[in-house]
């Protein structure tokens, strides 16, 4: 059998190798020993994110109110963690009587379709963006919001009313007619108000 090479001398550990490596090992430990502590006050203190922070997902909207998503589902294609769920549907044009027989438009975003059903699951997507670069109407914008735990995994698959931007002063809540032109204006932002 053929001897094993060893790291050692004949004699033994040299003096270097039993006094200094033992000490030098714990250089770390001793120079790190007497800074001061720093703790974090997350719960009580929150300190402001990066502005380029990637946070909770927005499905953004017109000025009018209709939603920027036209259901083209680019976003679930790119998600590498396979996270995002998505169905579209077509807008209707013009009066469709609901369930409840008042006639109301069918159309909820500028384009011909839209997203009727929008899922994102917070327990596998790892926030990487790449389904905001997919989206071709930036429909779809990250957040600053990173407080994203839960005790349940229903919580954390966040629905299509979980993830629309609210509403601000002047836009009316989807379904109704486009209120700022035709399609082409919308998409190259050139639109004049017009509600007549």
């Amino acid at each position: 059998m053929a001897d094993k090479p060893t790291d050692q001398s004949p004699q033994g550990p040299t003096l270097k190798e039993q006094l200094w490596d033992p000490v030098a090992g714990f250089g770390v430990t001793f120079r790190t020993m007497f800074r001061k502590v720093v703790t974090e006050q997350y719960p009580k203190e929150k300190l402001p994110t990066a502005p380029r922070f990637h946070g909770r997902h927005q499905l953004n909207r017109w000025p009018d109110g209709l939603e920027k998503c036209v259901g083209c589902e680019l976003c679930a294609w790119a998600c590498p963690a396979d996270a995002i769920y998505v169905e579209g549907a077509e807008n209707i044009d013009g009066p469709v009587t609901g369930a409840d027989g008042d006639a109301e438009s069918g159309r909820y975003s500028a384009g011909e379709r839209y997203g009727r059903v929008y899922q994102i699951n917070y327990l596998r997507c790892i926030l990487c963006g790449l389904c905001i670069e997919a989206c071709p109407t930036r429909a779809l914008t990250m957040t600053n919001e990173y407080e994203l735990a839960d005790d349940s995994r229903a919580s954390l698959i966040y629905e299509k009313s979980d993830l629309l931007a609210p509403l601000l002063p002047g836009m009316e809540q989807p379904p109704h007619a486009m209120l700022l032109g035709n399609d082409d204006d919308y998409y190259r932002g050139e639109f004049k108000e017009d509600r007549s």
